[in-house]
């Protein structure tokens, strides 16, 4: 009897435990629950690490451009972003924040945390920006981390179609029997726009009056309406208006002729070692990890040898710059940095 009663309270015991243990139940089962437990709190660690390391980007990404819609900046950064948003699968999207030559859009992404989802479209301005202005919140060279280079282009020296001049000796002859009064429009103090002007003025012995607007469409659109005289313009935005007649162009600023532009000379034809060239690529903050700089790198370079995306960079003007690594972008930002700071220093510009 006493068996038949242990049994029955023994069966009973075991029915209960598929609802719950006790205390009191065999050690076999807590013991396999316990280590099945504790291998489960062991893979946690595991899981997070799995959830950290998914592949970058896991959700969107801004790019920063520090000039106006229309802007040479602005059409560069919104090809890139339609290629990397289709080749990482997250949505790269451009966003404006213009003001101070570039410098709001530049120390918004200094300020951003270096997780990749902030970057920056640095551009030669920036190069220019480290001389010309004496006192920043930050530092370019060593708050920026150079991802890849985009493209270079040269500036192209533009005339609305009535200004008497039609070739760059005219317009030097004009403008030295009217000192002073030719209106030199630019994207802004500091752009290369400026820079490419105060380069002339320096080297051509010419007097012209600067005339600095926020950003380069609304320099053309003075230009194209007559308000102002001449402008030495990104060739991004201004090259339809060339190509339609809408503007007359003397020259290109490069060293040597455009492929856009064939039937157009250079101002070194006339002033020799003159040359200007606007180059734009990637940058974000420094302290992002080196797997996603070299991410966006390996991206930016496929893109650059994608045929479709240099057919389109020619239609605007410009070529390829196969930089390579960010380590070679960051030494040709270097270069730039310091070719502009000696022009800087000779035309005497200051930032407003």
């Amino acid at each position: 009897m006493v068996a038949n009663h242990q049994g029955g309270e023994h069966q009973s015991r075991m029915k209960s435990r598929v609802a719950s243990f006790s205390e009191s139940d065999d050690m076999k089962l807590p013991r396999r629950t316990f280590l099945h437990l504790a291998a489960g709190a062991a893979a946690l660690p595991a899981v997070s690490r799995i959830a950290r390391a998914q592949p970058y980007p896991t959700r969107p990404v801004r790019i920063i451009v520090g000039y106006s819609a229309g802007s040479a900046s602005d059409i560069v950064a919104r090809l890139i972003a339609q290629w990397l948003s289709e080749r990482l699968g997250q949505q790269f999207v451009v966003e404006n924040r213009t003001g101070a030559g570039g410098n709001i859009a530049a120390e918004a992404v200094v300020r951003s945390a270096p997780d990749g989802y902030t970057l920056l479209l640095p551009a030669s301005p920036d190069a220019i920006n480290v001389t010309l202005y004496q006192k920043l919140n930050f530092n370019f060279i060593r708050d920026i981390a150079p991802v890849a280079g985009i493209f270079h282009a040269p500036n192209v020296m533009v005339v609305h179609p009535s200004f008497p001049a039609k070739t760059v000796p005219e317009f030097i002859a004009y403008a030295k029997a009217n000192p002073g009064k030719i209106t030199m429009a630019s994207a802004g103090v500091g752009s290369t726009s400026h820079m490419s002007g105060e380069l002339f003025k320096m080297m051509a012995g010419v007097n012209m009056v600067h005339v600095p607007y926020r950003g380069q469409p609304s320099a053309l659109t003075d230009l194209l309406g007559g308000q102002v005289q001449v402008d030495f313009a990104t060739m991004p935005p201004s090259i339809e208006y060339i190509r339609a007649g809408k503007l007359r162009a003397l020259a290109v600023t490069s060293a040597t002729r455009s492929e856009a532009l064939p039937d157009v000379t250079t101002i070194g034809d006339f002033l020799p070692g003159y040359e200007v060239t606007t180059w734009f690529g990637i940058g974000a903050p420094s302290k992002t990890p080196v797997e996603i700089i070299d991410k966006l790198n390996n991206e930016i370079n496929a893109a650059l040898a994608d045929p479709k995306i240099r057919a389109q960079l020619a239609d605007l003007g410009s070529t390829a710059l196969l930089t390579g690594s960010p380590a070679d972008f960051a030494k040709y930002i270097a270069y730039d940095v310091e070719k502009w700071a000696k022009v800087v220093k000779f035309s005497g510009a200051k930032a407003d």
